[in-house]
């Protein structure tokens, strides 16, 4: 590489995730800062800005993938980075509410290395901080001038609250339902509940955004159904990831979704081919899956298949996302960044 390209080459995608975080950061630290003294300390805490007490922190906060994704948007459309802050902040709001719920629907006792914010502080505690993280993000769009274009965003993010919800619930009843036969989940069922509790926001961050820079709705739509095919993606790299990822890189015990008895895509994948007798009779068996159990399900999930089938539909996916933004007669320089984004998080993941 010589300099002259060197010194034109495009941002990495951890160079535009930084750069939006920091656009973002002030008007989230403002928003949180509204709230109630001890509330807004177990925000700070689920938002990675701050230990348990109220102690600043550095270096936990997530990557702000859905907070860049609402910036990107506004850029993509033609606008300013600065229109595309308050869905940022809105989304990333959202984000942190259903992962804070999530855990203790879920039981989980950590959240990026650390206690989750229910181990922290508290069941009650941690509903009333998500709670309070909900009704701020819709305040965070209704507060804005009355126009069109901020109506037209508000409107985006409860079709997305809606569908989140929709898709959480899915994904508990799916505990609920056997491993095999009459009632077993199928894949294209999970993918539809994907599409809800992850793929809503994603598609959300990036519609809202350019919304509020002015989007047309047929330019706001593609990119909304974008940002559904990026979640699903998304959500089956983290099934990947609870199987088989390194707990190091995040913060979850090995095999933790197996041990857990979750139905993730790899699993009902194998689950549907040819061979999976032992498979189903190991998940159906009764209790917590011991260490042994949860490597030999590991070890027969990919055998079966799964493992591979997962990674196919991820690819799928993500290939119709960035279908949808070839066809949205974006902005060159922003889109490029929001394929970098895409792309860096598919090299990540799966």
């Amino acid at each position: 590489m010589t300099p002259s390209t060197a010194l034109h080459a495009p941002p990495a995608a951890p160079e535009i995730l930084d750069r939006c975080r920091e656009l973002v950061a002030p008007a989230l630290a403002e928003a949180i800062g509204g709230l109630h003294p001890w509330v807004g300390e177990m925000a700070g805490y689920a938002l990675g800005r701050c230990e348990v007490g109220g102690a600043p922190v550095a270096h936990r906060q997530g990557k702000g993938v859905r907070q860049a994704l609402a910036v990107l948007g506004a850029e993509a459309v033609r606008g300013s980075a600065e229109e595309g802050v308050p869905g940022a902040v809105a989304v990333e709001l959202v984000h942190t509410f259903s992962l804070l719920h999530d855990d203790i629907m879920d039981g989980d006792a950590l959240r990026r290395g650390r206690p989750a914010v229910w181990k922290a502080y508290g069941t009650g505690p941690a509903v009333l901080a998500g709670d309070a993280l909900f009704a701020l993000a819709v305040d965070t769009l209704t507060a804005a001038p009355s126009t069109p274009r901020s109506g037209a965003a508000v409107r985006q993010l409860t079709t997305a609250l809606r569908d989140l919800v929709r898709g959480q619930a899915d994904d508990l009843l799916f505990a609920r339902r056997s491993w095999t036969g009459p009632d077993a989940v199928g894949v294209r069922e999970y993918e539809v509940m994907a599409e809800h509790k992850t793929g809503a926001l994603l598609g959300c961050a990036l519609a809202v955004g350019a919304r509020l820079a002015g989007a047309r709705g047929e330019t706001a739509a593609a990119l909304d159904r974008a940002g559904r095919h990026l979640g699903v993606a998304f959500q089956i790299a983290d099934d990947l990831l609870g199987i088989w990822g390194d707990p190091v890189v995040t913060g979850k015990p090995v095999h933790g979704d197996l041990r857990q008895g979750k139905k993730t895509l790899p699993v009902l994948a194998a689950l549907a081919a040819p061979g999976h007798r032992a498979l189903a009779e190991l998940l159906a068996s009764p209790g917590v899956l011991d260490d042994t159990a949860v490597r030999r399900a590991a070890a027969l999930v990919e055998q079966a298949g799964g493992r591979s089938a997962a990674l196919r539909e991820a690819r799928r996916h993500l290939a119709a996302a960035d279908t949808l933004l070839a066809g949205a007669s974006l902005a060159p320089r922003p889109a490029g960044d929001l394929r970098t984004v895409l792309s860096s998080l598919a090299h990540r993941t799966i």
